[in-house]
């Protein structure tokens, strides 16, 4: 299926993926110009652990997504591949809604798990701390928005996109083990999916009631139609009791000697 909106203006068709590419941009120059300490530091305090969600969520889960976990060129290569043909499929408030529910809610679930299991002593308490960074949840939410809703060559890419992180980058190892970044991965899909879905079905909508039926006219103007269907009748019945009343009177006068 392919989403049509043909209100949205040309201007707005790459707004959320440039924005979001000059954002991840700058925070790989700033990673890239700190020194390996004062880098690595950056990345713990802006990482979305249990720890910073405690201590520091908001922060954390803004700055997390524009800061590499490593080399920042390649990630820009797949946004720029993901986001662009997304963004202009379904336009920029609809893409940064969807890519920030899964960016949220795969972190949050993801992190939910680790503090359960920590607290159960299942995990030991430093993968409260663990450093957690990157992108990657809102580049497969994108994905899952170009499959949806994308071109034919914008689903190609995005699925080839998908390939490299999966096979290359592994980001499902350890689901069933449940972790971390795999559980996020994943979270962020059937998140991704979910508002896809709504969206397709009501956009369907939308376009079912504007093939087969036609707007109702609003109350004023329902009110305006019955004033003037009213006001017509009354003009015709007091005409028509005039006539009578006006003919017995000339009968009556015509017939006196």
């Amino acid at each position: 299926m392919s989403y049509d909106h043909p209100m949205r203006r040309p201007a707005s068709d790459h707004a959320a993926a440039a924005v979001f590419l000059v954002l991840f941009a700058i925070g790989g120059l700033v990673t890239t110009l700190l020194s390996p300490h004062e880098s690595a530091a950056l990345r713990l305090w802006a990482s979305t652990n249990v720890a910073s969600l405690q201590h520091h969520p908001v922060p954390a889960l803004v700055l997390s997504a524009f800061l590499p976990s490593g080399s920042p060129f390649a990630w820009l290569a797949l946004i720029a591949l993901t986001m662009f043909g997304a963004n202009r499929a379904v336009g920029t408030a609809r893409l940064a809604l969807i890519c920030a529910a899964g960016h949220l809610i795969g972190t949050g679930v993801s992190e939910g798990i680790v503090a359960y299991r920590v607290h159960y002593g299942s995990l030991p308490p430093a993968w409260s701390h663990i450093p957690d960074v990157g992108p990657s949840y809102v580049v497969v939410s994108a994905i899952v928005v170009a499959v949806m809703f994308g071109t034919w060559l914008t689903r190609v890419t995005a699925l080839a996109v998908f390939a490299v992180l999966v096979f290359v980058s592994h980001i499902f190892a350890g689901l069933t083990s449940l972790h971390v970044a795999a559980v996020g991965h994943l979270t962020a899909i059937v998140t991704a999916a979910a508002l896809g879905l709504v969206l397709a079905v009501r956009q369907r909508g939308v376009r079912a009631g504007a093939d087969g039926m036609t707007p109702a006219p609003d109350g004023c103007q329902i009110k305006l139609n019955v004033g003037v269907v009213f006001g017509s009748r009354l003009s015709q019945r007091l005409s028509q009791q005039a006539g009578v009343a006006g003919g017995g009177v000339a009968g009556h006068v015509d017939s006196e000697p």
